[in-house]
């Protein structure tokens, strides 16, 4: 089409389609041009600006690997994970949230009362919980996919210093839909800000911190697999977390216990007489 204009240009590209297309893949394309187009005459985007964002995203390409996605960084602190999230969780069940750039595949059997603390040294953490649907029935067997920062802040896929599933586990709920763990309780750190990234937070005046939390995948058949994570109620940058995965269900408490009260039947690696911390928690699924 010779007559092309910046005004009719998003109802052209909307007409550049087979009659063959799946509806929904015409449907997400045409609003995404319309918004992109609306965008760039909203804000009389420049040439150099286009560019600027072209390098961005080349960037962000370049930086990617098996261990980092910048990608998903960027769709976290743009908010767009936590939408999508949102968007899409069932209000019966618990929240869903970001997923977030250092999950590992291929997690280790971690068996109910397993221990992810390993040789690591801080505050232990007892996790005790069960898997129940939203009759507030247990879902025996699900499976748990488990993980966390370590003490100094830094997933394993991040430090080279660590086995790549360390704080990583795959747990599968007994009968009664009871999960239990112990690890180390995890601290709140900071996304990479070395890249991409991190330039779009620097010229927003955005901090990189995140509360700390635990990470889980649930599953079970018949249900609608769950990824979310948790948050202690007392980490300060609880309302403030740069990817807003942060929701009312998710919040969760750290109960001191005293020393000399670890309970039996948990393989928790080293000292089990030292004060710690418990808490206790349930994932909600929903029935697909």
């Amino acid at each position: 089409m010779r007559n092309v204009t910046k005004d009719n240009i998003t109802d052209v590209f909307s007409s550049y389609f087979g009659d063959d297309t799946d509806p929904r893949v015409k449907e997400v394309l045409v609003a995404l041009a319309r918004h992109i187009h609306d965008f760039t005459r909203e804000t009389k985007l420049t040439h150099d600006e286009w560019r600027k964002g072209l390098e961005f995203l080349e960037w962000a390409g370049r930086i990617t690997d098996p261990e980092r996605n910048e990608f998903v960084l960027l769709s976290d602190v743009l908010g767009l994970s936590s939408l999508v999230d949102m968007q899409n969780s069932n209000p019966e069940a618990t929240s869903s949230s970001v997923l977030g750039p250092f999950h590992v595949s291929n997690p280790p059997a971690l068996e109910v009362g397993g221990d992810m603390k390993r040789d690591f040294e801080g505050e232990v953490l007892l996790v005790h919980g069960y898997v129940r649907d939203t009759n507030g029935d247990p879902i025996p067997n699900a499976t748990i996919d488990i993980w966390q920062t370590a003490p100094n802040g830094l997933y394993s896929s991040q430090d080279p210093d660590q086995d790549i599933h360390s704080f990583h586990g795959l747990m599968t709920a007994d009968e009664e839909g009871r999960y239990t763990f112990t690890t180390i309780r995890p601290v709140c750190y900071t996304v990479p800000s070395d890249g991409p990234v991190g330039e779009i937070l620097n010229a927003a005046g955005r901090h990189p911190w995140r509360p700390s939390h635990l990470h889980y995948i649930v599953s079970a058949p018949g249900y609608r697999t769950l990824v979310t994570e948790v948050f202690p109620s007392d980490d300060p940058y609880l309302d403030q977390d740069t990817v807003f995965g942060v929701r009312d269900d998710l919040v969760m408490t750290y109960v001191p216990q005293p020393a000399g009260s670890f309970p039996d039947g948990y393989k928790l690696s080293g000292k089990v007489n030292d004060a710690y911390s418990r808490v206790d928690f349930d994932l909600i699924l929903a029935k697909q």
